[in-house]
């Protein structure tokens, strides 16, 4: 995945230029072409939009080279070159973070970015015996044969980079000490406060010729729809590249609800009529139990008798290479056992019929949505979940993963990512920029 706003360099063909004239011209990524394996690059020179295969990326440069006024503005226009899809140069993402810019070899890979991984701005936690952890992680990430393997570039990546915080602090000490540290503690003692209540850790002395391995806090504000911040969230989270499989464990898949599948019972909710519901799973992956014997080191924040060195993990944490399929297993087994089949469409969607009423449940990780054609079929569902997972009860669902749920009077309903572009001009000193109505090129649907 490319770095929105960065330099770029577009190659200017052979048979649109003369010999001495330069073979590149200086522009803005801003995206990427969805009808084909391209790029949506600023042509600073031309003032305009143009798609090609053919870029050259600085990712550690960025901004407008040139000042540009209203007028420039007004008169943005798209340009679409002339593609071949079999001629197209493709680039390749290298898993290492370094990527490979090519602009006249053959037959490379397509532009694909890596499945998402933990946000750039966050550090390492400051325990001894991670002093070289960056160096491990990067070498781990460097020759693990398990590692996630690429995927094509998706309107879902959006979907989640969305629903990243731009305020949120990177370390331990910045959230204890910072201006809201009043909630950011009360965070803090409410996770450890949960874990100390599910059994997760035990106090144990490393065992010869095992090793414990990291972890770090990572901290989120949870906002609504309208940008209001809604709570304050503490996780401590494992460092899971220092796990070795066949070790510390062994299978890690776990699915998440597909954005199609998502939209789809959105639109059949809104055709019907039905109510929506939304659930948050308090510290979900603690509730799953450990196959595997997992040793970490002490925490910040937490403070043991010297006797004990460690801490033995009963209960799954997030970081883990395996918490999320732990957690998947642990609610899929309940949700089947109350009544419910799952999709053979999608792993994340649950269906239960009664009565001739029908009730859905979609997770995404620690997001449930309910809904159905029976208020009374939906009421006893939540229950259900509530009786055996600490959930969260949102009522009608207007945000969710980072998408806003925008109501029209005629019955429709609009999925408005508004603040994550509010969050995107923001973070390259564009809030204050000034709009422009232009038509949009009918390469776009």
């Amino acid at each position: 995945m490319r770095v929105f706003g960065c330099q770029t360099f577009i190659l200017t063909p052979k048979e649109n230029r003369l010999k001495w004239d330069p073979k590149a011209r200086a522009g803005i990524f801003v995206g990427y072409e969805e009808v084909s394996k391209a790029y949506r690059v600023f042509d600073i020179e031309a003032g305009q939009v143009v798609i090609s295969r053919d870029v050259n990326f600085d990712e550690s440069t960025f901004g407008l080279q040139l000042p540009i006024t209203d007028e420039d503005v007004d008169d943005l226009d798209f340009e679409l070159l002339d593609l071949d899809d079999e001629e197209l140069r493709q680039m390749e993402y290298q898993q290492t973070g370094k990527r490979k810019n090519r602009l006249n070899e053959e037959d490379t890979a397509a532009p694909r970015p890596r499945a998402v991984r933990q946000r750039p701005g966050l550090e390492e936690s400051s325990a001894p015996e991670n002093n070289s952890s960056r160096q491990e992680e990067d070498e781990e990430t460097k020759d693990s044969g398990d590692s996630t393997p690429p995927v094509f570039w998706r309107a879902s990546a959006n979907a989640v980079e969305a629903a990243v915080d731009l305020s949120e602090p990177s370390t331990f000490e910045a959230a204890v000490s910072g201006p809201d540290q009043v909630h950011w503690r009360k965070a803090i003692h409410a996770e450890l406060e949960s874990m100390r209540l599910r059994g997760v850790f035990r106090a144990a002395k490393l065992p010869n010729g095992q090793r414990a391995i990291g972890t770090k806090w990572v901290f989120k504000i949870k906002r609504k729809a309208d940008g209001s911040i809604e709570k304050y969230k503490a996780r401590l989270v494992a460092k899971g590249f220092r796990q070795k499989y066949g070790i510390d464990y062994t299978e890690t898949f776990s699915p998440v609800v597909k954005y199609v599948t998502l939209r789809m019972v959105i639109a059949i909710s809104k055709h019907f009529g039905w109510p929506i519901d939304q659930l948050d799973v308090v510290t979900a992956f603690l509730y799953g139990v450990m196959k595997e014997q997992v040793f970490c080191v002490i925490p910040e924040g937490v403070e043991l008798d010297s006797t004990f060195d460690c801490l033995e993990l009963v209960k799954s944490i997030y970081g883990l290479k395996q918490a999320s399929r732990v957690w998947n297993e642990t609610f899929d087994e309940y949700v089947c056992s109350i009544g419910f089949q799952v999709s053979d469409f999608d792993p994340c969607l649950y269906i239960k019929t009664s009565d001739g009423h029908c009730v859905f449940i979609l997770v995404y990780v620690d997001d449930v949505l309910v809904t159905g054609s029976s208020l009374e079929l939906i009421a006893q569902t939540k229950n259900d979940l509530k009786t055996r997972f600490e959930m969260t009860d949102s009522g009608k669902c207007a945000f969710v993963l980072g998408i806003e749920l925008l109501d029209g009077e005629d019955g429709s309903v609009t999925l408005c990512q508004r603040r994550y572009v509010d969050d995107i001009l923001k973070r390259f000193g564009m809030d204050d920029c000034k709009s422009s109505r232009h038509e949009l090129s009918t390469c776009f649907k």
